[in-house]
């Protein structure tokens, strides 16, 4: 697989050509299922009132808010992947949205992509990130933990969320 990072392939392995690209609203319906979808695979619910109705307008939910929504696809347009990253402050800014199809996982691709979105926080000027996730997504767990996020206290678990990370920018280096 390759991936196209601002236009710069990375090998990834031999299989399909990736490309990561600023989402726009024309996405979002493409977006919404996507995130839908997995969710309903792990028994989680999807808001499109609440939790998830920044997908709605995403250019204004993010880039007007000063941060970055990014989608996944192969060489085709099939939507793989999606991640965001929302500021909550001058400081911090928390990644949300970060989902893939099955067929992709364990390839490597969500290590790539949270590089991707430890180097545009940094880029953003922030020097933290926050994310909210629940115990039934292990390996998302796995990965942000290898990646050095660690625990922090969570304010309101619900349905979606029952536990709370946190990555210090200044001691992240990526996984090893």
């Amino acid at each position: 697989m390759l991936l196209k990072l601002s236009q710069q392939p990375v090998v990834i392995d031999q299989m399909k050509e990736v490309v990561i690209r600023s989402a726009t609203n024309s996405d979002c319906e493409r977006v919404v299922a996507l995130v839908s979808t997995v969710l309903a695979e792990f028994q989680l619910p999807f808001d499109p009132d609440s939790k998830d109705a920044d997908l709605k307008d995403i250019e204004g939910s993010y880039f007007e808010a000063g941060g970055v929504f990014e989608i996944i696809e192969d060489s085709h347009g099939k939507l793989l992947g999606t991640y965001g990253l929302f500021p909550l402050n001058d400081k911090q800014c928390e990644l949300r949205k970060m989902y893939f199809l099955p067929e992709v996982r364990g390839l490597g691709l969500g290590k790539q992509v949270l590089d991707r979105a430890i180097e545009h926080a940094r880029r953003l000027g922030f020097s933290a990130i926050v994310l909210e996730t629940i115990s039934v997504l292990k390996r998302a767990i796995y990965l942000y933990t290898r990646f050095g996020f660690v625990p922090t206290t969570m304010d309101h678990p619900n349905a979606r969320v029952d536990q709370r990370y946190i990555l210090e920018l200044a001691a992240a280096d990526g996984c090893s």
